[in-house]
């Protein structure tokens, strides 16, 4: 069995969503506004991405380039 690794995987980050979105979220279906749903994981992916991408940066590798 493998482990994945998450840098700063046990913090917390916050996203701020409509009620409606949160339902979306856990499994309620909006048949004439799939939009909520759509809207609410856009949301959720730039979080995300965005903690990433801080992560990403602190634990990068130095560039080739400027160990000479």
């Amino acid at each position: 069995m493998s482990t994945t690794k998450i840098p700063h995987g046990n913090d917390k980050v916050t996203v701020e969503l409509t009620v409606k979105e949160l339902m979306a979220l856990t499994g309620v279906r909006f048949y004439n506004n799939h939009s909520v749903e759509i809207s609410a994981r856009k949301k959720l992916n730039e979080v995300l991405e965005g903690t990433y991408e801080i992560a990403q940066r602190e634990d990068a590798p130095i560039p080739y380039q400027l160990l000479s």
